[in-house]
C-alpha cells in the first residue's frame, strides 16, 4: 500500500495532465460534430432564403411588367431582395429580371382618350 502512494504522490502530475487531455479531446469531438451540424443546418437555411428571394424577384417582375411600370417602392424592394439574393451566392436569371424591372418607367404610361 505503501509502494501505491509513494507512486500516486510522484505521478499525480501526469495522470493529472492524462485526465485533462482526455476531457480536452473528448470536448473537441463533441463541439467539432455540433459545429459540423450546425453549418449543414445553416447552408439549408442560407438555400431556402436564397430561393424564396430568387422566386419574390421573379414574381415582382410579373407583376410589374404586367403592369408595364414599376413605381420607384417597388424598385427599391427589388433591389433589396436582389442585393440580399446575391450576398446568398445567387446570380442567375434574378440578375436579368432585376435589370430589366429597374429599367421600367416608375409611372404608368398615359393613355390617350
Amino acid at each position: 500500500m505503501k509502494e501505491i502512494l509513494q507512486y500516486v504522490d510522484a505521478h499525480w502530475v501526469e495522470w493529472l495532465f492524462v485526465v485533462i487531455s482526455t476531457l480536452l479531446g473528448v470536448g473537441y469531438r463533441r463541439l467539432s460534430k455540433q459545429m459540423k451540424e450546425e453549418k449543414v443546418k445553416n447552408e439549408a437555411i442560407k438555400d431556402g432564403i436564397q430561393a424564396l428571394l430568387r422566386d419574390r424577384i421573379i414574381q415582382s417582375y410579373n407583376h410589374y411588367s404586367d403592369k408595364g411600370y414599376c413605381p420607384i417602392y417597388g424598385k427599391e424592394n427589388v433591389k433589396r431582395m436582389y442585393d440580399a439574393y446575391h450576398v446568398l451566392g445567387g446570380n442567375d436569371v434574378a440578375t436579368q429580371l432585376k435589370d430589366k424591372l429597374l429599367a421600367m418607367p416608375e409611372e404608368p404610361a398615359e393613355r390617350e382618350e
